[in-house]
């Protein structure tokens, strides 16, 4: 059975906000139990997670937020952004929801290497975190493919392709990282397009695509925190996906012992909702096991 999308205009007026660092945030929670932050890709934002919301949040507390930079969140023109903020600002709205036990990650994308940043503060011991799942995530620099777009943006011109950056040029990538048979409706594009130009986000693109960089400047601290154990991981992918797909899912059972891996056939680089009905039933699964469960090396679906 198909899950229940909830459309952008009733997910809007459930957000809340919070400061941080002198700029507006908005999250939403729902939901009672065990605390799972969902974090979101780039250039979308929380609102990914629809399809998953009201069946997570019926077994936990669910938290998300639009990171800086992103979505219905500030967007200042002069800010350095960076991952290292993104987690600090995660932790920030935990600390804001008083929430202290520890807490459960499900990541995509460019979220995905937020996660991998507090996998790491939880071996310093600076936060608790008590398991990760990812989809579509990034996390080896030197298995990572860009879009042109991202090419373009981190040129020297950057700053100029994202001020002329439009809702054509949005479908036209966006387009390209679904599998053949699960691309969003126009409907849908129309409002990933809303929360992308929301606070004249195109201006801040060229500033927000330093997250690749960046993910090679911590490789061995982000690699390392998904290979030093202690924290159960699973890795949920679409291996249609151009960007880390198939190709990444390889390298993470090379680089990652006991690998735990989801392939999911046919799905591209948005897998929550290309085949939410599939992550959802592998994520609810992986949270089930007990916890000296040994992971198997590959499951198909």
């Amino acid at each position: 059975m198909p899950l229940a999308e909830i459309p952008l205009c009733v997910w809007r007026t459930r957000s809340q906000g919070f400061t941080f660092r002198g700029q507006s945030i908005r999250y939403w929670t729902a939901g009672q139990g065990e605390p799972l932050l969902l974090l979101h890709g780039f250039p979308t934002a929380s609102w990914d997670w629809h399809y998953l919301w009201a069946p997570l949040t019926q077994r936990f507390r669910v938290i998300a937020c639009d990171m800086l930079g992103f979505g219905d969140s500030a967007k200042p023109p002069d800010h350095d952004y960076s991952l290292m903020e993104q987690a600090d600002l995660q932790q920030a709205l935990l600390a804001h929801l008083r929430i202290e036990q520890p807490v459960h990650l499900l990541a995509h994308d460019y979220g995905g290497s937020v996660a991998q940043e507090l996998l790491a503060r939880h071996h310093e011991q600076r936060l608790e975190v008590a398991s990760c799942v990812f989809l579509n995530s990034g996390l080896f620099p030197e298995t990572c493919r860009m879009l042109l777009a991202q090419k373009l943006l981190l040129s020297r011109l950057g700053w100029l392709i994202g001020r002329s950056f439009g809702r054509d040029d949005l479908v036209r990538n966006v387009t390209q990282v679904f599998g053949p048979c699960t691309h969003p409706s126009e409907s849908a594009l129309d409002d990933l397009w809303s929360l992308v130009a929301a606070n004249r986000g195109p201006r801040v693109l060229h500033k927000l695509i330093n997250y690749i960089p960046e993910r090679l400047a911590w490789r061995e601290r982000w690699v390392g925190a998904l290979q030093r154990g202690g924290v159960r991981l699973r890795l949920i992918t679409g291996v249609v996906d151009p960007l880390s797909g198939a190709h990444m899912l390889e390298h993470y059972r090379q680089q990652v012992p006991e690998a735990d891996t989801v392939a999911l056939q046919g799905v591209g680089h948005y897998p929550h909702t290309e085949a939410p009905v599939q992550v959802l039933r592998h994520y609810l699964a992986f949270r089930q096991q007990p916890l000296s469960y040994i992971p198997q090396k590959v499951a198909w679906s």
